[in-house]
Parts: C-alpha cells; sequence; structure tokens
C-alpha cells in the first residue's frame, strides 16, 4: 500500500531560517511587541522570513524545487533587523530591515525567476522582507524602539507547511549553503 502521506501533494515554500541564538532575540523583540500591540505572539518554532511561497505542489515536483535550491549562487551576508512594524489593516506585527542589504535581494530575486522558469506559478506581489512576529494584532501609534538583530545567514531552507486547528506546523525538506561572503 503507498504511503499516503508521502503521495499527498504538498504546501511548500523557501524561507531563512534562524539558528537557535537569533530565535532567541526574535523571542524578546516578540515579548516587547505583544506588550505594544496586544495579538497572538508566533510560536518560537515558526519563526522565519520568507523568501518565494510556492503554495501546493504535487510531491513529484519537490525534486523540481531542489534543483532549483541547487543552482542558487548568492554569497552569504548578514541581515540586521532593527525596524517592528504593524499592519493594522491584516492585524499583523514583525521586524524588518531599514535597509535590507542587497545580497537578500539578489537572493529573493533569484529564486523568483529560476522558480518561473521551473514551471512554479508565484505570487505577483513583491518581496517584503519581514519576520512576522504578531497575528491578531491591534494598532499602536508607535512601536517600541528595538535593539538590532545581525542574522548571519549562511543557508536557506525548503519547508513544508501544514494547517490545522492549533495553526501552522514546519517540516525542513532541504537546506542549502549560500556561497562565501563577499
Amino acid at each position: 500500500m503507498p504511503d499516503e502521506a508521502a503521495a499527498a501533494p504538498a504546501r511548500v515554500f523557501f524561507a531563512l531560517w534562524p539558528d537557535d541564538a537569533i530565535t532567541d532575540k526574535l523571542v524578546r523583540v516578540a515579548t516587547t511587541a505583544h506588550d505594544a500591540f496586544g495579538g497572538r505572539r508566533m510560536r518560537r518554532e515558526t519563526l522565519h522570513l520568507t523568501l518565494a511561497f510556492i503554495g501546493t505542489v504535487a510531491p513529484q515536483r519537490i525534486e523540481a524545487l531542489a534543483a532549483v535550491a541547487a543552482a542558487v549562487r548568492i554569497p552569504a551576508f548578514t541581515l540586521r533587523l532593527d525596524r517592528l512594524r504593524g499592519l493594522p489593516r491584516k492585524h499583523l506585527a514583525w521586524i524588518e530591515s531599514a535597509s535590507p542589504p542587497s545580497a537578500l535581494a539578489a537572493l529573493a530575486t533569484e529564486l523568483h525567476t529560476r522558480l518561473a522558469a521551473a514551471s512554479f506559478p508565484l505570487e505577483a506581489s513583491p518581496f517584503n522582507a519581514h519576520v512576522t512576529l504578531l497575528r491578531n494584532a491591534r494598532n499602536a501609534a508607535t512601536p517600541p524602539p528595538q535593539p538590532p538583530i545581525d542574522w548571519p545567514v549562511r543557508d536557506f531552507v525548503l519547508v513544508q507547511s501544514h494547517l490545522d486547528a492549533a495553526g501552522a506546523s514546519y517540516r525542513c525538506l532541504g537546506r542549502w549553503g549560500l556561497g562565501a561572503a563577499e
């Protein structure tokens, strides 16, 4: 009998996934954000920065996604997350970079270009580099200032998302290193 879970379509995306030290810092900022905005904190194990959301794919297409990722040639970089933001109409709060490094945009652009060439449909919305910290947040006039988080980005991952009543859970399907920092 075939494995039904393996044969089921997968909901996937590419992301930057923080290590434990960066996750600890993000959790501290989420606590501060929660004090300012209220809402529901994202669970520690779900904190990430989405590079490209692919959506639902057939399991046979996972290998093609891995080939796309393996072809990416971007140097490692440091991402400084230094600005807490809220989006009242979507009831979200996140942390972002006031000056994102060009390598981050290059990584997202290269992924999107290669995914499109491999016939993976993507959202048409522009890339917005951020780590969501809160859902169901209320508007706060002035978010509290945050000490910057310097995130050394050395790789990116392909993640499978599973949604249920408890929220999203994620499973890493693959990890690809970036080149030596310039």
